[in-house]
């Protein structure tokens, strides 16, 4: 079995399988996807993604802000996130994190949201799913003040092996998506060799970044398969194990996904 530890199935471009979501999900979990994990950006999306997991035996969900969803003046509340994350449904928080890439003069509202949705990590126990880009040294630093209990993960890596290793030696896991397939993407392929078996996830980040041979479609859960077959290949590893390590790993990061 595979699991799709990050996609956003409230976003989805469902054309391909005549508008329903639900034919979208039965299209993945034909090719061996057991798990999705729908990802909240906003306060705006919260309601949808824990709906979506309500309804679906498969389908869990998380409660965050996007770095690049925030809006000045109307930051969110450590009380707002504790109470949506108060859902048994709801496994993990964000995605949150530092995007300077985008924009770089907002630093600091990113810094006082990541902040927040860190402290609420610590209050719950549940685990951080961290977005990050062209904020490296922030990012780490803020992950080693929060200094949480439990592990987290930075999903749809594209940095170096420097910011990986340091964010395994902090407990964290590594997620991969398509970016990974790409034509121009050699150096986050040596990275993808080096992460330990037992850190590695897989994901679509659906319906952005669809692998290579779906590139320029839109993205879809099912596409994950597709990731997972070209990281063994690269790995040097059976298609069987990594879906079954990858798996493991989920669930041990996800344990109230069950």
């Amino acid at each position: 079995m595979l699991v799709d530890s990050h996609c956003h199935l409230d976003r989805l471009d469902l054309a391909a399988h005549g508008g329903s979501l639900d034919a979208a999900l039965a299209a993945a979990r034909a090719r061996g996807v057991g798990r999705f994990l729908c990802i909240g950006i906003s306060a705006d999306n919260a309601a949808a993604v824990r709906r979506l997991a309500a309804s679906h035996a498969d389908v869990y969900c998380s409660i965050g802000v996007h770095p690049l969803d925030l809006e000045p003046g109307a930051e969110p509340a450590l009380d707002w996130l504790l109470h949506e994350l108060d859902h048994p449904r709801v496994v993990a928080i964000g995605e949150t994190g530092l995007d300077y890439h985008y924009q770089p003069e907002a630093a600091t509202l990113q810094q006082a949201s990541f902040r927040l949705h860190l402290e609420a990590a610590q209050q719950t126990g549940k685990p951080v799913i961290v977005h990050t880009r062209e904020a490296r040294q922030d990012t780490l630093d803020m992950l080693r003040a929060a200094d949480l209990p439990q592990a987290g993960v930075l999903h749809c890596f594209t940095e170096d092996w420097e910011m990986a290793k340091a964010a395994l030696d902090l407990g964290y896991y590594i997620s991969l998506s398509g970016i990974v397939t790409f034509r121009n993407a050699e150096a986050l392929r040596e990275v993808a060799r080096r992460i330990p078996a037992d850190r590695l996830l897989v994901e679509t980040d659906a319906p952005y970044l669809a692998p290579v041979p779906h590139r320029g479609k839109p993205n879809l859960p099912e596409y994950v398969r597709d990731v997972a077959e070209f990281l063994a290949g690269l790995r040097g590893v059976a298609f069987e194990t990594l879906a079954e390590q990858t798996t493991a790993n989920f669930q041990r990061l996800f344990p109230l996904a069950v």
